[in-house]
């Protein structure tokens, strides 16, 4: 089970007007809320995560395994789409993975992004698109996991 997942909007908040509060390891506090819901999508699937994140190669994979270890998330495995030098936006760059890699496991996105409501069928059904401003919640765990069982 693979998990797409992306950062900002999901488990950081997007508030203009507050700024997020950064913990010593330079990265930004996730919300409790955000936290609880993706533990339990992670313990009930033994999902495996695929940053899709503007911020994955900020930070080496040791290091988004600190960052989620130091926020209570017991990750099984992180991994990353590729570099983007094209500067695709999420959408592009997610069709341009599935169109050159032959994903045979079952998968969900997690995502804010509102260029992904474009995807096909078959890559929007798996989508939970979170508000920006609130991020990943309980119902939208409830939803991912009734996805996941569907697969």
């Amino acid at each position: 089970m693979l998990l797409y997942l992306d950062i900002d909007g999901v488990m950081v908040p997007a508030n203009a007007w507050r700024k997020p509060e950064i913990l010593e390891d330079g990265f930004p506090a996730f919300s409790s809320n955000a936290v609880r819901s993706l533990d339990r999508i992670i313990s009930s699937s033994s999902a495996n995560i695929v940053l899709t994140t503007s911020h994955k190669y900020k930070y080496t994979l040791k290091e988004w395994n600190n960052i989620f270890k130091r926020r209570n998330i017991n990750v099984n495995k992180i991994t990353r789409l590729p570099k983007n030098p094209n500067h695709l936006n999420r959408k592009e760059e997610l069709l341009q993975w599935f169109n050159t890699k032959n994903v045979d496991e079952k998968f969900i996105i997690i995502d804010d992004d509102k260029s992904l409501n474009g995807l096909p069928d078959f890559l929007k059904s798996k989508l939970i698109q979170t508000s920006g401003s609130v991020g990943l919640t309980e119902s939208l765990a409830d939803e991912a996991l009734d996805k996941i069982k569907m697969y």
